[in-house]
């Protein structure tokens, strides 16, 4: 199952505001309903925001 994150979390992974995070997020969201995909307003699979932004080996704690 994948793990949906908030806001929050995506700021804490790329260092970035809040009003950034929400972009980051709105744009993630329309290219998986444009692959097909069900999104959730204000969240976005980790695994997916890792994989656009290649950290997929990094941790953000």
């Amino acid at each position: 199952m994948a793990k949906l994150i908030n806001k929050d979390v995506v700021c804490d992974i790329l260092h970035i505001s809040q009003s950034t995070a929400y972009k980051v997020i709105k744009q993630l969201n329309e290219e998986l309903k444009d692959k097909g995909y069900m999104t959730i307003s204000g969240r976005v699979p980790e695994e997916y925001l890792r994989e656009r932004y290649n950290l997929k080996n990094e941790s953000y704690n």
